[in-house]
């Protein structure tokens, strides 16, 4: 089996390229990243391209599938490029599938793409995906499902799965994911639970999130067996406030999601990090999502739980850990994110 795996020298690309050379059914990969990584992964081999201007069609003939990692969550001032890249490269990457009559895609799509939902209890795969509004993540992921419903419809032949995670946590991205989300501001120490004294205890906040190597188990189940559509993944437990003060041996204090949103506009708008506020207005707003069809469908468990993922991450910040892949390496000085402009920018 040939994969080419698009946008692969980021956090879940870096972990399925690992699990895809461990395969045996998998016999080659292609690694697909803008910017070449120095790091090497058993049966890959790399090419350079960019979704939203080069011509895919060629790095996808002979291959017998496609997963599309590829996304930008910076410059989050600059809603253009993002779109030009999450949602009009993600096009272009379909077209191509087709164009190159490769037989199988797997799309990277997210717990962003749902509608506001329950968060006390779990819809499945069939819950609305039209995002958040005031999120560009959700709007982006939103139309993207459009997008790929369409390419659906045009190509029946293709097998298509949606991957649906929640938050993604690994050591070897904390220096990408503290970069992306929290910026150089952010000093290591304070990621340290002895810290983290105090939880802010905001309305709703209630999210899943998983190891990105369980994720990545998710994405190999879904290459090689025959399965279509959409799947759930996460980790229990749910991460709400009570449960992070109770992960971190902290304590909650009440704050207003009014106040919340406004912290992080001011912030944001001040380029102090790097997050606009429409993240928060989408962890309260999207459903708890069910796991069951990843699970019996695919034969997934995670060998992890959610709050062992999140003290990984949180230890991997602390200790500054990264890869020696452009999105998530730890050699960038703060004083270039500074330079450059928080959330201005999308250098990693």
């Amino acid at each position: 089996m040939r994969v080419v795996v698009v946008g692969a020298s980021g956090n879940t690309g870096t972990s399925l390229l690992s699990a895809l050379g461990a395969d045996p059914q998998v016999t080659s990969v292609l690694g697909v990243a803008r910017r070449r990584p120095t790091l090497e992964f058993p049966k890959t081999t790399w090419e350079t391209a960019d979704i939203a201007s080069d011509d895919l069609t060629p790095l996808f003939r002979g291959a017998d599938a496609v997963v599309h990692l590829a996304w930008l969550i910076q410059p989050s001032h600059d809603l253009e490029r993002l779109r030009r890249t999450n949602v009009e490269g993600s096009a272009r990457l379909f077209r191509a599938v087709g164009d190159a009559d490769v037989p199988a895609l797997v799309y990277a799509s997210s717990v962003g793409a749902y509608s506001k939902g329950p968060k006390d209890r779990a819809v499945g795969e069939s819950w609305p995906t039209d995002g958040v509004a005031s999120s560009f993540y959700g709007r982006h992921k939103a139309e993207v499902e459009r997008r790929l419903d369409a390419f659906e419809r045009n190509h029946s032949d293709v097998r298509v799965v949606r991957m649906r995670p929640g938050l993604l946590f690994k050591r070897d991205a904390a220096s990408g994911i503290r970069r992306l989300f929290a910026g150089p501001f952010l000093l290591d120490p304070l990621a340290h639970p002895s810290v983290l004294r105090l939880v802010p205890n905001v309305p709703d906040l209630r999210f899943q999130a998983l190891h990105t190597d369980d994720a990545a188990a998710a994405y190999r189940l879904a290459l090689v067996n025959d399965v279509r559509g959409a799947f759930n993944v996460a980790a229990e437990p749910v991460l709400d406030p009570p449960t992070l003060a109770r992960i971190l041996r902290a304590r909650t204090f009440r704050f207003p999601a009014r106040a919340a949103r406004a912290l992080a506009l001011a912030s944001w708008k001040l380029h102090v990090q790097p997050t606009p506020p429409g993240w928060l207005d989408l962890a309260r707003g999207v459903p708890i999502m069910d796991t069951s069809r990843a699970r019996t469908e695919l034969g997934w468990t995670p060998a992890r739980s959610a709050d062992d993922a999140l003290l990984e991450l949180l230890s991997g910040i602390r200790d500054g850990a990264g890869l020696e892949t452009p999105p998530l390496t730890n050699r960038r000085s703060r004083g270039e994110e500074v330079l450059t402009g928080v959330g201005a920018t999308e250098r990693a």
